[in-house]
């Protein structure tokens, strides 16, 4: 037969229907919360199994984690935030970093570029990417000497050469020297630049741009005389490099004219061989 009464209203938990569920809180830093005994304050610190508490006059006030705690005037249980995830650690070219990772034996393939700035600015900003790949720079010494360069590496479908030119513009020397070395194992590429110091952001040093330095100048040297630095000797152009090296922290402090070349120049010659 039915039941024409229904259930019976006392089985079970009848005081639930009552029964207030209080909300768990992160207590993240910053957050404002009320003690049952008066105390207000923002988080400031936590432990495993309690947290710290200051007012507006700077008291310091410590309390178990859990329940007696108000935010804006409901009942809250306070627990331990959740760890921040680490961030992605990232080499200065903005690749995501392999951790402990030991260099590769070298590939074949190699890149080249036209002098020690050169190779030393590459070397700070891609050298964990280019150890990571097994990839060596190699010394030009001048851009007049790729063609012998390239005659003794013997470029070929297992052994690329990617060659870093500056100022390579159309009608300049460097561009005639890319187009008589250009091949299918062989791609050259390079910047606007008169020289690689130009491709590091001219706020990095607080300038607003690089000086224009007249042609019957040596550039380098009139560079450092625009910028009052000394200049007479080789050894007063080294300093200024490393002067300006020591501004470069990472991809960001570099021109996109660079950037993307350089870029360009990996991807080539590590494709699977």
């Amino acid at each position: 037969m039915t039941d024409r009464y229904g259930e019976d209203v006392l089985a079970g938990d009848w005081r639930a229907a009552t029964r207030r569920v209080v909300p768990e809180l992160p207590a993240d830093r910053d957050l404002v919360v009320e003690h049952v005994d008066g105390f207000v304050g923002a988080v400031v610190g936590v432990a495993k199994q309690t947290v710290e508490l200051e007012d507006r006059a700077g008291r310091v006030r410590a309390f178990p984690l859990g329940p007696g705690f108000l935010v804006d005037g409901e009942p809250v249980i306070l627990v331990t935030p959740k760890a921040a995830p680490a961030p992605t650690a990232r080499t200065a070219s903005g690749s995501r970093a392999v951790p402990q990772q030991r260099a590769r034996v070298a590939r074949g393939s190699r890149l080249y570029v036209e002098g020690r700035h050169d190779a030393e600015l590459i070397e700070k900003v891609w050298g964990a990417d280019l150890r990571v790949e097994g990839v060596v720079v190699e010394l030009l010494d001048g851009a007049d000497n790729l063609g012998a360069a390239l005659a003794g590496f013997a470029p070929g479908a297992r052994r690329r050469a990617g060659v870093l030119l500056d100022h390579l513009i159309p009608g300049s020397k460097e561009s005639r020297i890319a187009a008589q070395v250009a091949s299918d194992d062989v791609l050259v590429v390079g910047h606007p630049f008169v020289d690689v110091w130009q491709a590091v952001k001219p706020a990095r040093l607080g300038l607003t741009a690089w000086p224009v330095i007249p042609r019957d100048v040596e550039w380098k040297h009139g560079v450092c005389a625009a910028l009052g630095w000394p200049h007479d000797e080789p050894a007063d152009v080294a300093a200024a490099w490393q002067r300006i090296l020591g501004t470069v922290r990472g991809y960001g402090d570099l021109e996109p004219a660079l950037l993307g070349r350089v870029e360009e120049l990996i991807d080539f010659v590590t494709e699977p061989e």
